[in-house]
């Protein structure tokens, strides 16, 4: 039987394609094909999921990645990555670097700053709304796209005038099926990113750049290229996927009124478990986490051999029925394990604190503002991105 290929058609932006649940069900792995056409297994249940992505046996480089199965034509995770001799050693030395600039502490001291980034895109919301009473105004274009573009520019210290360069050069590296695109998108992001180095090496800032320009002193090896490529991939994985977590967040809100109207009610005291909820219930789409097999694996009788790659598909691990009491329902209030929304493991991502951050902040100060927020269209009307990287949203069309 021919293996299925990713990605599966899904009934609505915020379900799952049902294919998950019966591959859940027939088997704890499943082989499937990538968007580009190469075999990989696809982990849709919990616990393997969970056991897999902390298992050092698997990584992001490849023993032989000329041979390594390729995810898609992106240019960003389409198939392996890093050195496979020194890929442990090297991700954690990033993560020193990286860790201060994204601790729960930064975060809380960057929390006033992005309440008031979040209330100039909400005073655009309205200004859009005046200048065309009784039109839908768009979401995503006025909140769920620029507050991570401000946020992570802020943070990394990339000039904000440069806002619709990223927005360009993001949307065509992220195209899995348009490969020369998605390269030249990259070979610009990477020599901007480079040039920016230097503007930080001759004047260094309070930002993650001019961290990791400085650590060069302590790790020659660490090359502009490498400054180059971490940055790329922060600043599209820090506004692209949060941006899509705003979107499908607002609609889960807004699909039943009395949702809306308990968020409404009491939005401080609830964020924090509604985000929680959002974070689990929620799937921008995309392909997930992909890792390689660095030696035979055998998990729940089934052998993965070196070399081979995996999916994790962690919004269906993530309703999984055997982790989570009615999966399928958005229940705020719900008291069971963990979800792996951010991964898991030593690869868990390391801009959670930072996307908890922005979603504890926007949900609030937008249904504050707008507390009789509905949606302009049908939920059945809008749409997943499904030839992007990280799935995300094109537009979410509210009114008040």
């Amino acid at each position: 039987m021919t293996a299925p290929q990713l990605p599966f058609d899904r009934p609505n932006v915020l379900d799952l394609a049902p294919r998950y649940a019966v591959l859940r069900r027939q088997a704890p792995l499943t082989q499937v094909r990538t968007p580009a056409g190469d075999p990989a297994w696809l982990v849709t249940r919990y616990a393997e999921a969970r056991t897999l992505l902390g298992d050092p046996r698997l990584g992001r480089s490849h023993p032989a990645p000329e041979t390594a199965s390729k995810i898609s034509h992106a240019a960003l995770n389409s198939g392996p990555t890093g050195d496979y001799d020194t890929e442990a050693a090297d991700h954690q030395r990033l993560r020193r670097l990286l860790a201060p600039a994204f601790s729960a502490k930064r975060m809380r001291a960057l929390g006033d700053h992005i309440r008031e980034l979040t209330e100039g895109c909400l005073n655009a919301m309205q200004a859009a709304h005046d200048r065309s009473p009784g039109e839908p105004v768009d979401l995503h274009e006025h909140l769920a796209f620029p507050l991570p573009v401000l946020v992570i520019c802020e943070l990394l210290g990339v000039p904000y005038e440069d806002r619709d360069f990223f927005r360009g050069l993001s949307d065509r590296i992220g195209r899995i099926n348009e490969g020369d695109v998605a390269r030249t998108a990259m070979d610009e992001f990477m020599a901007y990113t480079s040039k920016l180095a230097d503007t930080k090496r001759a004047r260094p800032a309070e930002d993650v750049i001019s961290d990791l320009v400085l650590a060069q002193r302590d790790f020659p090896t660490f090359t502009d290229q490498d400054i180059a490529r971490l940055v790329t991939g922060l600043i599209f994985a820090g506004h692209e996927t949060t941006a899509g977590r705003i979107g499908l967040g607002v609609l889960l809100l807004l699909s039943d009124v009395a949702r809306r109207d308990a968020f409404v009610a009491d939005p401080d005291g609830r964020v924090e478990s509604t985000v929680e909820e959002i974070l689990r219930r929620t799937s921008p789409g995309g392909l997930g986490l992909v890792r390689y097999a660095h030696e035979d694996i055998t998990v729940s009788g089934q052998t993965l051999h070196a070399g081979d790659a995996l999916i994790f598909a962690l919004g269906a691990a993530n309703q999984d029925p055997d982790a989570f009491t009615d999966p399928e329902q958005f229940d705020p209030a719900r008291d069971s394990h963990p979800h792996l929304a951010f991964g898991h493991g030593a690869h868990f991502c390391i801009g959670a604190n930072l996307a908890r951050t922005e979603l504890r902040t926007v949900f609030p100060a937008l249904f504050r503002r707008f507390p009789r927020l509905r949606l302009a269209v049908d939920i059945e009307d809008i749409a997943v991105r499904t030839d992007r990287l990280t799935g995300g949203l094109n537009e979410v069309p509210v009114t008040w």
